[in-house]
């Protein structure tokens, strides 16, 4: 099975997952990271600073994206 690691990025902060995770397949390793996006999601929302991002990735072996989810927030003056 295909090994994934996640990925998240706060600002200057990144940091990655010294352990993989396997999948059988790239949908069911989107499925478990949306999964795992929805459920850090409120937390998230509730720390988000104005015009900043917040992103999680699934890496690939070779630790090259596979998938990105991203919560951006922009202020409008």
């Amino acid at each position: 099975m295909p090994l994934y690691f996640f990925r998240i990025r706060n600002g200057r902060y990144s940091g990655c997952a010294d352990q993989a995770s396997e999948f059988a397949d790239r949908d069911l390793a989107w499925k478990e990271m949306t999964s795992v996006c929805a459920d850090m999601a409120a937390g998230i929302a509730r720390k988000l600073q104005e015009n900043s991002e917040w992103n999680m990735e699934l890496l690939d072996e070779a630790k090259e994206p596979v998938f990105r989810i991203r919560i951006t927030s922009e202020t409008f003056e």
